[in-house]
């Protein structure tokens, strides 16, 4: 371990320079330093991370996995497909794909390539990487730049070939130019590491307190196949005891359901739940179906079979994590991490001799929309611990109006009051507006759109080019605010990732615009200070001589429904 540190020094190696990082078929790892590709252990990885630090070159959140798998966690890294997914947008990833895209060829024209040394083939002997030589990947890079400065899009691109003896990492950069946005890259790279090792660690849960909510709101655990049919026949019939004599119904057809409603004398065009919601307190079936809808939800979605499959017997939920939606570019999770009923939360518990450290962004994308449209105006406002207010005076409004006449911008809505408040909003804020309809328009006309961290959003092609223009333009005009507010997201994550984990603390769970933390309790307090202290120093480096500011509700916490009370302004 020390030599090969020693042996990254020798060769110049510096904290931050890229060195590739690869997993090798026999389950070693392969290095790349300057064009000589090596074997190394796990161990000789956390050596040289711990004494030299570089950014490890991977090809994708796969050799972060693989990593984890042996006990070793890095500090930073590139990751070739997150970065692809920012310059080129959408999902896909592979190797051949991504070099096409990088040098403005049709990714077909390399898949056929065949019977010749590709890119794709690398020897491991530990000799010259073989490829394209370095003045034909320069000039190809030059030109890709070339394109991408004439689109207005970020300058993050290839000068130089780095090889981690598998693949070729393309995207990496050794020249950047200073558009400002390089570290918006660096951190989209580093949140894979974040999204490996959440999938490894996984968010505490209490299985006995889990299995009494569920009993609380399903029932017990079903002994068997007859039980649990049984105890779906009674669920059922609480809603049926309140249906018109005569009348059948099947609960889980919304036509039946219709039809069972306009029987009861309640006529609605569907059966969603915000249209049942008015009939509440007026009708005991509507009650009894909404209810009926919520025990249904957990019973097939988060119920016991749920919590057998993604519990383990450590009391871990885990679940398959990614960076990137391939849309906007927010994190994604499944095994319900990101859509887990309120009610569950209270299942939620920090571990003995443990805190959560909860903090949760308010106001984040009208504070977004202020930053990226560069709007004086609503900076100005976006000073104000609740910026709604300094909205409201200036529109002549009340607080809620207010708040309407802002989402409405961001999502487009245009009828409704949600829309004549939005109208008053071109008057007052006219450059957020403006940088919204911008949006808007290029949408309609299926032109692609650049977040303002430099993630293609791809508006041609695809199922969005066969959408209605409104609707596409309504996408545009909020996807360029979700975007930006998912990379300030990640910016944020990881950077309190590398400042706690001196103190022990683990994230283990990034919910849209919430992180929490799980911390030995006797760190929880200093961990809380450095989450909010990351805030300030992520606001600087993402927006740079910003007036807007970023607030958090942070607290330490035993369980994570005990953070409800005392949320930032929403």
């Amino acid at each position: 371990m020390g030599d090969f540190a020693a042996g990254l020094s020798a060769a110049g190696i510096r904290r931050g320079d890229f060195v590739g990082l690869e997993v090798a078929a026999d389950g070693q790892f392969a290095v790349a330093v300057n064009g000589s590709v090596s074997r190394v252990s796990a161990d000789e990885v956390a050596g040289a991370d711990l004494a030299v630090q570089p950014r490890w070159v991977v090809w994708s959140q796969e050799t972060g996995r693989a990593l984890i798998g042996v006990g070793v966690r890095v500090a930073t890294c590139w990751d070739v497909a997150a970065v692809h997914r920012l310059l080129f947008g959408g999902w896909r990833a592979e190797p051949g794909y991504v070099w096409a895209c990088l040098h403005g060829e049709a990714p077909e024209s390399v898949a056929a390539a065949s019977g010749e040394p590709d890119l794709f083939s690398v020897g491991m002997d530990g000799g010259e990487v073989p490829g394209l030589g370095a003045a034909e990947a320069v000039a190809a890079a030059e030109m890709q730049l070339a394109a991408l400065m004439e689109q207005g899009g970020a300058a993050l691109v290839n000068t130089g070939l780095v090889n981690t003896g598998l693949v070729n990492t393309g995207l990496v950069n050794t020249g950047l130019v200073s558009t400002g946005r390089v570290s918006i890259a660096r951190a989209e790279s580093t949140a894979e590491l974040l999204c490996a090792e959440l999938a490894a660690d996984g968010l505490p849960v209490g299985l006995a307190a889990a299995e009494e909510l569920l009993g609380e709101i399903i029932g017990e655990r079903p002994r068997g196949g007859a039980d649990a049919a049984a105890i779906r026949a009674e669920r059922d019939a609480r809603v049926l005891r309140h249906a018109p004599d005569g009348v059948a119904c099947d609960l889980r057809s919304p036509l039946q359901v219709k039809a069972l409603l306009a029987a009861a004398g309640i006529d609605v065009p569907d059966t969603r739940a915000h249209r049942l919601e008015a009939f509440r307190d007026s009708s005991p079936l509507v009650a009894a179906l909404l209810e009926w809808r919520k025990a249904e939800r957990f019973a097939t979605t988060y119920g016991y079979g749920w919590l057998d499959e993604n519990v383990g017997a450590d009391g871990r939920l885990r679940g398959a994590w990614t960076g990137c939606d391939g849309a906007a570019g927010r994190m994604t999770a499944s095994s319900g991490l990101h859509n887990m009923p309120a009610a569950l939360r209270r299942a939620v518990l920090a571990e003995e001799g443990h805190r959560f450290v909860r903090a949760d962004l308010g106001q984040i994308e009208p504070r977004v929309l202020a930053v990226v449209s560069g709007d004086a105006a609503l900076s100005a406002a976006a000073a104000a611990d609740d910026m709604y207010l300094p909205v409201a005076a200036e529109l002549g409004v009340d607080r809620p109006t207010a708040k309407v006449a802002m989402l409405a911008a961001m999502y487009g809505q245009t009828t409704g009051h949600g829309g004549a408040a939005a109208r008053r909003m071109r008057t007052a804020y006219p450059v957020a507006m403006g940088y919204l309809d911008a949006a808007d328009r290029s949408a309609r006309a299926g032109q692609d759109l650049r977040t303002y961290g430099g993630r293609l959003l791809r508006m041609s092609g695809g199922s969005l080019s066969a959408a209605p223009e409104g609707a596409r333009g309504r996408y545009g005009r909020n996807a360029v605010i979700q975007g930006a507010a998912a990379e300030l997201f990640k910016m944020w994550a990881v950077t309190v990732r590398a400042r706690t984990a001196p103190l022990d603390a683990r994230i283990v769970l990034c919910l849209h615009d919430e992180l929490l933390l799980h911390v030995p309790a006797g760190h929880a307090e200093q961990a809380a200070a450095q989450v909010g202290a990351c805030l300030t120093e992520v606001t600087g480096r993402w927006a740079p001589g910003t007036r807007v500011r970023f607030i958090a509700d942070i607290a330490a916490i035993g369980c994570w429904a005990d953070a409800k009370g005392g949320r930032p302004p929403m």
